[in-house]
């Protein structure tokens, strides 16, 4: 952290908000991990109104970081966040929803804070959205849009998107089937050290599927999924070598 813990430290006894919040992160994500007083300064921010210590707070309350784990009181302060227009706490507040976590389930209400998310930019509450769509939750299924923010979220380097999307071209649910571009998206996703894209990407080389058959490359990324416990790869990988 560039400035002083200790002037930092100073500030926020002051009241000073961003300080407070900047000491939350600090606490929160630093060597010195302490949740405890994480808590302490976020709650300082989150109770002069701003959005993202609300959100901060939300998540500690729904994970029991620093404080006894409390949904309904992570509700609260999500949705304090998410009027505020805080993409973050907008999707933290969808999950809320749909898994009826601190408030009745309501996956219309999910859709719709999902949507608030995923319109400005936040690629974990597309990928959500792009789920709803493709299972028809919480609004009627639509392939189409499915695939359309399942594709923003991916080309924000998002792996989950980046794999599903590649599922939706290997299908041709949703956009033209397509293997070369399958390919291309569940490489990427294996690129990221997800290990059910690595499978996938080695059953490709190993069949031929959108890219030229390749056993020597099939066979590194069964490996790669294998050495992440992934037991599907250890199996195909175990054919590979008896053949």
């Amino acid at each position: 952290m560039s400035e002083n813990i200790g002037k930092l430290t100073t500030k926020a006894e002051q009241g000073d908000a961003k300080a407070q919040f900047k000491l939350g992160l600090y606490y929160s994500g630093n060597d010195e991990l302490d949740y405890e007083k994480a808590f302490h300064w976020y709650s300082k921010a989150a109770e002069q109104g701003m959005a993202a210590a609300q959100d901060k707070l939300g998540i500690m309350y729904e994970n029991g970081y620093g404080v006894t784990q409390d949904n309904e009181k992570a509700f609260q302060w999500y949705l304090k966040a998410a009027e505020q227009g805080y993409a973050s706490a907008q999707d933290n507040l969808g999950g809320m929803y749909v898994n009826g976590r601190g408030v009745a389930k309501d996956v219309e209400k999910a859709f719709q804070w999902f949507l608030k998310a995923a319109e400005q930019g936040d690629d974990n509450a597309q990928v959500r959205l792009a789920y709803l769509y493709a299972k028809g939750i919480g609004v009627t299924q639509d392939d189409k849009k499915a695939f359309q923010w399942y594709e923003k979220a991916a080309k924000q380097g998002c792996a989950p998107a980046q794999l599903n999307l590649g599922r939706l071209y290997q299908t041709g649910l949703g956009v033209a089937q397509d293997d070369k571009k399958a390919f291309q998206w569940y490489k990427k996703a294996a690129e990221q050290d997800l290990p059910i894209a690595q499978y996938v990407v080695g059953v490709l080389y190993e069949n031929g599927q959108g890219v030229a058959q390749d056993n020597k490359k099939a066979f590194e990324w069964y490996s790669k999924a294998a050495e992440q416990g992934y037991s599907d790869a250890a199996k195909a990988l175990e054919e590979l070598k008896n053949q």
